[in-house]
This record gives C-alpha cells, sequence and structure tokens, in this order.
C-alpha cells in the first residue's frame, strides 16, 4: 500500500488484524479510535487518537497532521443517536448537506466516503488490504444445506435484497420458508438472539447474509465469524449462507471447525443462483 494508511478502528478484533499485517509489513499507519465504539486494547502499543464520532473537525486535521493518505474504515460501528453523536461544526454542516440521506446506513456511509474523498483522501475497502476474508462460492466444511435448507435460503435471498434496496439491513432468518426476523439497526447478533425464541418444531432455520445492492463496499461489507457461529448455534439454527465476494468471513479456519463439530453448514453463494 503506497502512502500512510489511516485506520478508522470500529470495535472487534478486525482492526487488532489490520494493524499487526501493517507492522509485519512495515506498512506506516495512524488509528483513529472512537470513544464507545472502538476495544480499548485495539490501541495499545499504537499511535492513535481517541475521538467522537461527532468530532469530525477534529479527526480530519490529525489525519492531515499525520500525513495520511489512504484510509480504511475497519470494525463494527454502533450507529448513534444525535444527542450521542454530539456532531461539531463540520458534522454539522456535512448533515445538513447530505438531508435525509443521513436516514438510511447505506445512504450515510457513501456520504461520509464521498466528504472524506472530497478531503483528498482515498478510501480502500477492508477486502482491498485482508484478501483472504473476502468470502468465496463454496461449501466451508463437511455439511452442505438439504432440500429444505436451499428452499429457505432462496426465500431469504428474496427477503434480504427487498430489505437492501430500501436500506434497512443485510441479514434474514427463515425456517420452513416463514421470515423468523430480519435485520434493522440492532445488528445480526441480536437478530439471531431474537429468533431463538421465535423458531419452529421443526428443522433449524438458517441465517442469509448479502450486501445490500446499492451498497458502498468499502465502508460495511457484511461480517460473519466466530461469535456470529456460536449464536446460530446456540438459537438452534443449522446453516448461515453468505454472499461470495460481497461478503467477509473472520477467522475461517476457526469458523469451519466450530461449525463442523456443531454439524452446522456455511455456504457461500451467488444470489443470482436462486433467481
Amino acid at each position: 500500500m503506497p502512502g500512510k494508511l489511516g485506520i478508522l478502528a470500529g470495535g472487534g478484533e478486525l482492526p487488532r488484524r489490520l494493524i499487526k499485517l501493517c507492522q509485519d509489513t512495515g506498512q506506516d499507519f495512524y488509528v483513529i479510535a472512537f470513544k464507545g465504539q472502538t476495544d480499548r486494547k485495539t490501541t495499545i502499543g499504537v499511535d492513535h487518537l481517541w475521538s467522537r464520532l461527532g468530532a469530525a473537525g477534529e479527526i480530519i486535521s490529525k489525519l492531515k497532521d499525520e500525513r495520511v493518505t489512504d484510509l480504511v474504515m475497519i470494525g463494527p460501528v454502533k450507529r448513534p443517536s444525535m444527542a450521542e453523536l454530539r456532531p461539531d461544526w463540520r458534522a454539522l454542516q456535512f448533515f445538513a448537506k447530505i438531508g435525509a440521506k443521513s436516514l438510511g446506513d447505506d445512504g450515510l456511509l457513501k456520504s461520509v466516503v464521498s466528504a472524506l474523498e472530497a478531503e483528498g483522501f482515498n478510501l480502500l475497502g477492508v477486502d482491498d488490504i485482508l484478501h483472504d476474508l473476502l468470502a468465496t462460492k463454496e461449501i466451508y466444511g463437511k455439511f452442505s444445506p438439504d432440500e429444505q435448507a436451499q428452499a429457505d435460503i432462496k426465500r431469504g435471498v428474496e427477503v434480504a435484497r427487498m430489505m437492501g434496496l430500501a436500506d434497512v439491513g443485510q441479514s434474514v432468518v427463515v425456517q420452513q420458508g416463514l421470515v423468523l426476523g430480519v435485520e434493522a439497526i440492532e445488528g445480526t447478533d441480536a437478530l439471531i438472539d431474537r429468533c431463538a425464541a421465535l423458531k419452529r418444531d421443526a428443522a433449524g432455520g438458517v441465517l442469509v447474509k448479502l450486501k445490500k445492492p446499492q451498497q458502498e463496499r468499502r465502508a460495511d461489507l457484511p461480517t460473519i465469524g466466530i461469535e456470529t457461529v456460536k449464536r446460530a448455534v446456540k438459537a438452534g439454527l443449522r446453516g448461515i449462507a453468505i454472499e461470495a465476494g460481497g461478503a467477509l468471513v473472520v477467522d475461517r479456519g476457526a469458523v469451519v471447525e466450530l461449525a463442523n463439530e456443531a454439524e452446522f453448514f456455511l455456504i457461500g453463494i451467488e444470489p443470482t443462483d436462486y433467481d
């Protein structure tokens, strides 16, 4: 990667994985950590700034002072209310400019990317750097979806596409053709937990997770990892379908091992195969 990399670090392990890659390869980098979002251990031993999500002026000024040229947004960020955000003057100008686009996650993220590019930064996707995380079209592990599970995946793809077009969420849980739940602002983990109480007395349901058709892939690709599989197994689901080339799989080896132990399937799909 040319130039200095700015890491806009959300929660979870992914920011630390990227930091380690930079350290191992000698890539110069600087971390922006967000209060209430980024794990404290992410910033240990690295140059960083702790800031609020709404402190746009401070963040941009610091990135420029550090001579950052490229930026990557990595790790989940829980969307705050405006009261929690406490936007500074620069952030208020941004929200005034984008207006209704701030109501949907994808509209907001696209506007954030455009604003950062207007400041002269080059925005990269996580998969531009951590290439091995991108999901591929394959069956992961020993177990495959049966005929009923394939039908549930097809139904899930239909619903997830409609949700994506409406800029609502990326995930849906389907069991025996019934939609048990769709993802909104609560996120995938909470969706899975909620569906545990709604499952029918039959073969377990399926989590389908797709990127939105119009999604800004440099900002928010769907992601699964160990915790996703653990929650899905606990909730009585029997498999997960993710979009090949449009989702990330963190700790692939450990995820597959856990799925095999639970007799759980994980499959990378092309949504168009279910048209």
